[in-house]
């Protein structure tokens, strides 16, 4: 069961995709798109990050921050952000801690839910509900 809208998101300190330390306390006063998913470089996992890519200067237009997450590692996720010119930071979940603490741990791996966090760090719209070809277009039409 995802967390609700309302709930205040679960802080968490990483690193991301190029080995620096990322928390989510960095981006106070943004938007953050939180997107979990399975698996680098598989079918759907790969559909749903070209989506995130293709609208990526939307995101940037709106001054909201694309945050992907998988329990892959560092060199799983940078492997796959550069074969797909990936333009947004992938968040290393490898113990799961983060997966867990946003209640979409699908047994060793994330479930494919986004989290909209607001600047003061409220969960302002969940998706479990994902196409994976159109989920950037869909989040950003949530959102107005």
């Amino acid at each position: 069961m995802t967390l609700s809208v309302g709930t205040t998101a679960p802080a968490f300190t990483t690193t991301d995709d190029a080995g620096n330390s990322v928390s989510l306390s960095d981006f106070k006063g943004k938007t953050v798109v939180l997107y979990f998913y399975p698996k680098d470089d598989t079918p759907g996992c790969t559909k749903q990050a070209q989506s995130f890519r293709d609208n990526y200067t939307e995101y940037q237009d709106k001054d909201m921050v694309v945050l992907g997450v998988s329990m892959d590692d560092q060199a799983s996720h940078q492997k796959f952000k550069e074969k797909y010119g990936l333009p947004f930071t992938l968040l290393v979940d490898s113990d799961g801690a983060i997966t867990k603490a946003y209640d979409v741990d699908a047994g060793g791996r994330s479930q494919r839910v986004t989290y909209v966090i607001d600047g003061d760090g409220s969960i302002t719209k969940v998706d479990s509900n994902v196409n994976t070809s159109t989920h950037a277009t869909d989040v950003l039409a949530g959102l107005g």
